[in-house]
């Protein structure tokens, strides 16, 4: 067997938010273990593949989805939505704006993507000393929207790889879930089916 033949399942995870809030960052620290003090701003879309283990030992293949924050690539964006598994919202603790762009967001991934879609709330860059948005404000915001929340450095490599596995493993729940029912109503049809298909001898 290959490496993709025992792989059970594929997921895409989206990461959005405002323009320079670090989705790249973080992405290439989770993908490459790497990081640059400077990334020009994504221009529409790039993604990267990457295999993940479960903590009950199903491998996952993730494609993660690194979206431009730029006002003009957000209708281009609304069209990718419904393909999302899960989605990761960053906020920069130093940009009061991107902070409170969220509802925005929020509300765009209301009106565009699936109601299964897993979504965590992420507080990035708290490595800077210039923070205007505290810990508790972002737990605050993420509780009322009925979020996971996290905070991470994609410099300093704090909690990134936590985040995402986190957010993967909601994933690898909802979809059991959503496997089972639909095996529940399959097997219960069937079940009527067969009891509509009896007939009386005579």
């Amino acid at each position: 067997m290959t490496e993709d033949e025992s792989i059970e399942r594929a997921f895409k995870i989206f990461l959005l938010g405002d323009s320079s809030v670090g989705k790249t960052c973080l992405l290439k620290r989770y993908t490459d273990d790497t990081f640059q003090d400077v990334y020009l701003s994504t221009i529409g879309f790039d993604y990267k593949f990457k295999r993940v283990t479960l903590a009950n030992g199903k491998k996952i293949k993730i494609q993660l989805w690194d979206t431009a924050g730029q006002e003009r690539f957000h209708t281009i964006a609304k069209s990718y939505y419904k393909g999302a598994h899960g989605i990761l919202l960053i906020y920069d603790v130093t940009n009061q704006k991107s902070f409170e762009n969220i509802k925005k967001w929020l509300t765009q991934i209301k009106e565009e993507a699936s109601s299964k879609v897993v979504v965590i709330l992420v507080a990035n860059k708290i490595d800077c000393d210039k923070r205007v948005i505290s810990k508790e404000d972002g737990e605050s915001l993420a509780e009322s929207s009925g979020l996971g929340f996290h905070e991470t450095s994609a410099k300093n490599d704090v909690n990134v790889n936590e985040t995402f596995q986190d957010l993967i493993e909601k994933i690898y729940e909802v979809y059991q879930n959503t496997t089972a029912k639909a095996l529940g109503k399959k097997l219960n049809n069937d079940s009527k089916n067969d009891n509509n298909n009896k007939g009386c001898c005579k």
